[in-house]
């Protein structure tokens, strides 16, 4: 009987052991296809003024936050991301509200108090009364003593349809801000008008609801929110060590904030190779995920990902990141 013990035990360390080997040959760098290149760079809002995420909350004006301006671009204009991509940003991402009169206007907040000349929501105006007022108007870095760009932003508050034409050919990654789902269902509307072509250079993320409606209208689309990075996250971390990818994994974006994407299977070449195949795009932000706007702002920041990385990097200063990948940089 001892000896049948021994035997038993001695077959499961041996099974423990070979697959422990699998598991780590699996999902390490060993044995996977070299990737090459540099990583694909999003810049948040286009190429924007910066602010300080400390104690920030929902309700933060960051316009009243911002550190001393070294540019002289607003985010969410069309100088913004034309600046951005002429930095060297593969993608933009830009936020989107409904005005009044059926459009959508790329803009951040909720309301207008923050950042310009006017109170109220978005949502009260046209867009015509959008375009008369000043973007630029709440923006301090010296606690109010000066306002460096007021006067300098009427007119410059865009429409989707606008920043569309403007750039035809350039990827984006649209922000619904709300959790409406008509907002979804307007949005979907109004991109069934564009080409096929030009949906596949379009993501859209927001919230769980807009983005289910907006996907049942075009299921081709790219699309992202919680619900989709759940469903796609949870089975591949229960199972991905084998090699599975879930369907829902397939043709979508994820945003993994660095202190979490080392716990992820295969993490970073084998991950990505295998969410390349599932046309699937991984950005990494920055932090633990508290909050998703921080980025890789700084060289300092970069050092924080592996060498070579080859995936998404979220920032919110291309002006800085994108020269540490050009002329054969990093």
């Amino acid at each position: 009987m001892k000896r049948f013990v021994r035997i038993i035990k001695s077959k499961l360390v041996l099974f423990l052991l070979l697959l422990f080997v699998f598991v780590y040959l699996n999902n390490s760098s060993f044995f996977t296809e070299q990737r090459s290149g540099a990583p694909l760079l999003l810049a948040h809002r286009g190429l924007a003024q910066t602010f300080t995420m400390e104690g920030i909350t929902g309700d933060t004006c960051t316009a009243e936050r911002i550190y001393e301006p070294e540019h002289p671009f607003l985010e969410n204009t069309i100088p913004s991301m034309e600046a951005a991509f002429r930095a060297g940003a593969d993608i933009v991402e830009l936020d989107i509200k409904p005005t009044k009169d059926g459009q959508f206007a790329v803009f951040h907040d909720w309301t207008l108090d923050c950042r310009t000349n006017m109170q109220g929501k978005v949502g009260d105006f046209t867009l015509a009364e959008l375009k008369k007022m000043d973007i630029g108007y709440g923006y301090t870095a010296d606690q109010g003593q000066t306002y460096p760009f007021r006067g300098q932003g009427i007119g410059l508050m865009p429409s989707l349809e606008e920043v569309l034409a403007y750039f035809p050919d350039q990827p984006f990654l649209i922000h619904i801000k709300s959790n409406d789902p008509q907002e979804g269902g307007q949005l979907a509307r109004y991109l069934e008008t564009l080409p096929d072509n030009r949906l596949q250079q379009l993501t859209v993320y927001g919230g769980d609801e807009p983005i289910a409606a907006l996907q049942s209208s075009l299921p081709g689309i790219r699309v992202m929110s919680l619900a989709t990075m759940k469903s796609c996250l949870l089975p591949y971390l229960a199972a991905g060590w084998t090699g599975y990818m879930p369907s829902a994994c397939e043709n979508t974006q994820l945003h993994i904030p660095e202190k979490i994407a080392p716990w992820l299977w295969g993490w970073p070449d084998r991950l990505l190779s295998r969410m390349d195949r599932a046309n699937t795009r991984v950005i990494v932000v920055g932090g633990s995920g508290s909050d998703f706007s921080s980025g890789f702002d700084t060289p300092q920041d970069i050092q924080r990902l592996p060498g070579g990385f080859t995936g998404g990097i979220w920032t919110n200063r291309i002006d800085r990141i994108a020269p540490l990948y050009q002329n054969g940089g990093n």
